[in-house]
């Protein structure tokens, strides 16, 4: 799966959070970590759409 796009799908996600991209809670580590879990995700379930693994993994790293 490609990480890039996994981390930009990541950032566009924050957006529905934060207006300003330049001010997401998050550093370059963090949406390293973001990608891999959502990699791990993805091959645990491969039934899960990506969107939806982003979508649920950014909200747990947001409340959690």
């Amino acid at each position: 799966m490609e990480k890039k796009l996994i981390i930009k799908m990541i950032k566009n996600c924050f957006k529905q959070y934060y207006a300003e991209v330049d001010s997401l809670p998050l550093s370059s580590g963090d949406l390293e970590e973001l990608a891999v879990k959502i990699i791990k995700i993805k091959e645990e379930q491969p039934a899960i759409e990506l969107y939806e693994a982003i979508n649920d993994t950014v909200y747990e790293f947001l409340t959690g």
